[in-house]
């Protein structure tokens, strides 16, 4: 792993809170006022515990640190309800993701695929993530919305002002440092957050006006215990679609195709034998771990790890630390596609394991695969230089320029 580290220039923070560990599974950081959970059984029980650590984690938030809910609201946030009201909001959007719905977009996806990168032929240098790797997923999960996939530059600008804000504070910093930096980052989410609810508010209301057989109209029309969804929780649902629904897959293309590059006798064997294209975006999402970090809070005191967790704390779960937590994975450092078993936490685990894993594992195989057909060679670009998202809490490139079509 120091190899690719060096070859990318990868910003170290990414790798010294993500990889093996010789130090505690949990721990306690001052500055940060929360508790780590670094350890592959440590997670596991924390994913299996909902009632202990909850997925509610604005309820241990500093009350001076939160917007008004006028300016921002959680509601119909699925990633941060517990049951039982959790499982009844996720039975809305289940039927949008059942084996048969994801299976049958499968030529939808190579069609687009294809168009990008016919859209792209002409260009002197292939941009991974701008021609391919975003476009696809947003055009896809877009369409199942029922919103123009044609907006995407909106969509990008606000999962950019969302998730790839430059890490301002270190896990090193002052708590008052930590307390402002958390003050700024709720100001700056409260513009994207709105400028997307007033574009998905005025869809969902003219789906009222004129449904559609699309998603959005779906989560207008649905009632839970008899009653329709309050406004608030149709928007965020959509938003959390729309968002979550194509950073994921945007990730795992790119991740994936850096460790072919880096891993070059994979490649040949992947070329080779297109089965294993499965095998080798699994290991990818282990080794580079999408989403990094998921947040919980502890309902009670709970022992973890040999420690003990007070109540009402807050716990940051390094999922990209314990996919490579040796304990559960021999020689956790290397891509190793043939790894057998690969039961990874990339996706989550338990209650809130990802709806969208099996759209984002049939988008990056096909996509992969049309890759694979049409360049000779996946090889990074030496004199145009990968760049990664630059927050610690997820793992992706930003950019990634290719040679050769």
């Amino acid at each position: 792993m120091a190899d690719i580290v060096e070859r990318y220039d990868i910003p170290v923070q990414h790798f010294w809170l993500h990889g093996p560990r010789s130090g505690p599974a949990v721990e306690f950081s001052p500055e940060a006022g929360m508790w780590n959970v670094y350890g592959y059984p440590e997670l596991l029980d924390v994913l299996g515990d909902p009632v202990t650590f909850s997925s509610d984690t604005m309820r241990v938030v500093p009350k001076h640190l939160m917007p008004s809910k006028d300016d921002f609201s959680l509601d119909g946030f699925i990633t941060q309800i517990d049951p039982p009201e959790h499982g009844k909001l996720r039975k809305l959007v289940s039927s949008a993701f059942t084996r048969k719905v994801v299976s049958d977009l499968e030529p939808r996806i190579a069609a687009l695929t294809h168009e990008l990168l016919d859209a792209a032929r002409d260009r002197e240098r292939f941009e991974l993530v701008t021609d391919l790797a975003y476009p696809l997923p947003v055009i896809v999960i877009a369409e199942l919305l029922g919103v123009p996939s044609s907006d995407r530059a909106l969509f990008k600008k606000w999962a950019d002002a969302l998730f790839q804000r430059d890490a301002k504070v270190s896990m090193n910093s002052s708590a008052a440092e930590l307390d402002a930096g958390m003050r700024e980052d709720m100001r700056e989410a409260m513009k994207p957050w709105k400028e997307m609810s007033d574009y998905l508010s005025g869809h969902a209301a003219e789906r009222r006006r004129r449904p559609r057989p699309d998603l959005l109209t779906k989560l207008v029309e649905a009632e839970v215990d008899g009653d329709r969804l309050p406004d608030d929780q149709v928007v965020n649902f959509a938003i959390l679609l729309l968002l979550a629904g194509h950073i994921t897959t945007t990730m795992l293309l790119g991740n994936t195709v850096l460790c072919l590059d880096a891993f070059p006798e994979q490649q040949d064997r992947a070329r080779a034998d297109r089965a294993s294209i499965p095998a080798v975006i699994e290991e990818s999402l282990r080794l580079f771990t999408p989403f990094a970090a998921l947040g919980r809070s502890t309902t009670r005191e709970v022992e973890l790890g040999g420690v003990t967790i007070p109540a009402d704390q807050m716990v940051l779960c390094w999922v990209a630390a314990a996919n490579r937590d040796p304990r559960q994975f021999p020689d956790p450092d290397s891509f190793d596609p043939h790894r057998d078993p690969n039961p990874h936490l990339a996706f989550g685990r338990g209650i809130h394991f990802c709806l969208g894993a099996p759209l984002a594992r049939l988008e990056g195989r096909v996509a992969l695969g049309i890759l694979l057909d049409r360049f000779e060679r996946l090889r990074t670009d030496p004199q145009d230089p990968v760049r990664f998202i630059p927050t610690p809490t997820m793992s992706g490139v930003q950019r990634l320029p290719l040679l050769g079509k």
